[in-house]
C-alpha cells in the first residue's frame, strides 16, 4: 500500500537533521516508499469550500547542509492525500488555530495527525489540568492578588505563558525574589491572556523527563537536564538529553491520560514529567524521538508509521 502523505511545517532548510522529530517521521515515510509533499502553513487555503495548498514533492536525504530536495511547486487539494501531518511548531497563536479549523474541515479523509479539532482544544499546559492528581498545584489567572496568595502559599514557584513553547518565558521566581510584582505585571501588560502560576518542583535540577507516546501507549523516554544555573532543561535552550527508565509512575501517568489521547486521535505525543509530577501534555509538535533512537534504539517514527498505515488500511 502506497500512500500520499503531506507535512505541514515550518521551513524544511532551517531545522536540526539530527534532532528535528518531523525530518525523522519524513525519512520514515520515504523508507516505506510513500509520496512525501511539503508545505507551509502560510500556504494553507480555503477556495470554494476545498481546502488547497502550494507546496513541493519532497526528497529527504541525512545529509547535513544538503538534506532535502525539492520537486517542482503545485497546487494540490489536501483531500487528494490519504494522510496530512500537522507539525509545525508553536506558539500556539491565531495563526496556529486557523490552521486547525482549516484542516478539521477535510473530515477524515485524509487522516489528519493529530487529530486538529484536539489538537486545539487541548493546548499544552491546559490539557494536564484534568489530571488534577498528577500535576503540581497550579493556577490560571490574571488577578494579582490571586496570583501573590499562590506565591505565598506555596514558596518557589514558576511563572510561564500559558501558549508558549520551548522554555520561552519560563521564570523560577524564588519565595524572596523582589521581582516577582514586576514579572506578572511584564507579563500581563504584554498580553491578554492569564499567566501559568506552578509550585517549583526543585527535582527538575535532575532533569524533566520526556516520555513519548503512539497512540496512546508509552514507548520510552529521554531525561532533559538543565545546564548549570538553569531552571529551564528545554534541549532549545541548552538543555542535556540523556538516557532514563520509564518508571512505574510513568507508566500510571500514561495508562491515566493514554484512553483520552487515542480516542482523540493524537496519535503522537510528548508528556513532560518532573518528580513524578505531570507537568504538560504535548500535542502540537512534540520532540524527541532522535534522542530515544539513539540511546535505545527504539524506532518511534516506524511506531508512528505502523500505526498510521493500520489505520489507513
Amino acid at each position: 500500500m502506497r500512500l500520499s502523505i503531506a507535512i505541514q511545517m515550518d521551513p524544511i532548510e532551517a531545522i536540526d537533521i539530527e534532532t528535528d522529530s518531523t525530518f525523522r517521521v519524513a525519512r520514515e515515510i520515504q523508507s516505506r516508499g510513500h509520496e512525501l509533499f511539503y508545505y507551509l502553513p502560510q500556504h494553507l487555503s480555503l477556495v470554494a469550500g476545498e481546502i488547497r495548498t502550494r507546496g513541493h514533492p519532497l526528497t529527504v536525504r541525512q545529509e547535513r547542509g544538503n538534506h532535502f530536495t525539492l520537486g517542482n511547486r503545485e497546487i494540490r487539494h489536501l483531500d487528494d492525500f490519504d494522510v496530512v501531518f500537522l507539525r509545525q511548531d508553536p506558539p500556539f497563536d491565531m495563526a496556529y488555530i486557523t490552521t486547525t479549523h482549516l484542516l478539521e474541515r477535510l473530515r477524515g479523509k485524509p487522516l489528519v495527525v493529530n487529530d486538529p479539532f484536539w489538537v486545539r482544544n487541548h493546548p499544552e499546559k491546559i490539557l494536564a489540568l484534568d489530571f488534577p492528581d498528577l500535576i503540581p498545584e497550579t493556577a490560571i489567572s490574571r488577578d494579582m492578588e490571586l496570583l501573590r496568595g499562590f506565591r505565598s502559599q506555596h514558596g518557589d514557584v514558576i511563572l510561564k505563558p500559558i501558549y508558549g513553547n520551548g522554555g520561552a518565558g519560563v521564570f523560577r521566581v524564588r519565595q524572596d525574589d523582589p521581582n516577582f510584582n514586576a514579572l506578572c505585571e511584564m507579563f500581563l501588560q504584554s498580553s491578554r491572556e492569564p499567566l501559568i502560576i506552578q509550585k517549583f518542583l526543585p527535582e527538575v535540577g535532575t532533569g524533566d523527563k520526556r516520555v513519548l507516546l503512539v497512540n496512546g501507549k508509552p514507548v520510552g523516554a529521554i531525561n532533559r537536564v538543565p545546564a548549570k544555573g538553569e531552571a529551564r532543561s528545554n534541549l532549545h535552550v541548552g538543555g542535556r538529553a540523556e538516557p532514563v527508565r520509564l518508571t512505574q509512575r510513568d507508566h500510571e501517568i500514561c495508562a491515566r491520560i493514554g484512553p483520552l489521547l487515542a480516542r482523540h486521535g493524537q496519535i503522537f505525543v510528548g508528556i513532560d514529567v518532573i518528580g513524578g509530577m505531570l507537568t504538560e501534555i504535548n500535542v502540537t509538535s512534540p520532540t524527541g524521538i532522535n534522542e530515544l533512537e539513539r540511546f535505545e534504539g527504539i524506532n518511534t517514527a516506524g511506531l508512528i508509521m505502523d500505526s498510521i498505515e493500520a489505520e489507513c488500511g
